[in-house]
């Protein structure tokens, strides 16, 4: 395997045989986890100290989308891995477009009286009206970039060592970034009520938090093996951590 040392410069040229499949993943669990959490909010009839543990459905899958946050940051490296949450971002509003646009055609007579566009409003209109998009991409670009620097600034400190630190601790901040944020916009844009805020929000964090916990041995296991498949193990020594810095 050999150590990859990312500079300011330009990437060396290589032949990543798995990093499109990585994408695919992310993205495809980034834009089914938001549909998710506009569809429906679970509740267990678990309560802490009196506060119903009720979450949005998109919490069971946003955690992975983290987790393979983590790979390619913990493998490829924070310039690539930034190009793929941008692609996440513009996938993510791709998405709002065509629900939007599906929302706002006319439905056929038998749709109409046996579901209706009433129905339809409140289960998926939220992934094409304001609320939940702005929401959601806040709350996803925040917590996306916080995770991958932090981690990239980690690795570099730990020199490589502690992955499970890393990993965990990357997620303890984007993950709050994240939660935050999104409850708070939605809230703010009548998605969900408020009454529900403090119960989304810590639910939601407890529940995310505890998958990337649960998970470290697999992430632990994907990791290496990517590292070997790839031959590359990226360390961010010099790297421009601004997310808004496209180009290389």
């Amino acid at each position: 395997m050999s150590v990859e040392i990312s500079h300011s410069e330009n990437d060396q040229i290589r032949q990543l045989k798995f990093i499109n499949l990585i994408t695919v993943i992310f993205v495809l669990v980034l834009v089914l986890s938001n549909i998710a959490s506009s569809a429906k909010i679970i509740d267990w009839g678990v309560n802490l100290f009196g506060l119903p543990l009720a979450f949005d459905a998109g919490t069971i899958l946003f955690p992975i989308s983290y987790i393979f946050g983590d790979v390619l940051i913990e493998v490829y490296g924070y310039k690539r891995a930034r190009r793929i949450i941008w692609i996440g971002f513009l996938c993510l509003i791709f998405s709002a477009l065509i629900f939007w646009l599906i929302r706002i055609m006319p439905g056929e007579i038998s749709w109409q009286n046996e579901v209706g566009q009433v129905a339809f409003d409140k289960v998926l209109g939220g992934m094409s009206t304001g609320g939940i998009v702005i929401a959601s991409v806040c709350g996803y670009l925040a917590g996306s970039f916080s995770n991958a620097i932090v981690m990239a600034i980690m690795k570099v400190m730990t020199k490589g060592k502690w992955l499970w630190m890393r990993t965990i601790g990357s997620t303890l901040v984007g993950e709050f970034a994240d939660t935050a944020i999104f409850i708070l916009f939605a809230s703010l844009t009548k998605v969900f009520p408020w009454s529900l805020f403090w119960t989304l929000t810590i639910t939601n964090y407890i529940f995310k938090v505890g998958i990337e916990a649960i998970m470290t041995p697999v992430t632990y296991k994907i990791i290496n093996e990517l590292k070997k498949a790839e031959s590359i193990d990226v360390f961010d020594i010099q790297t421009d951590l601004n997310p808004f810095k496209l180009r290389d």
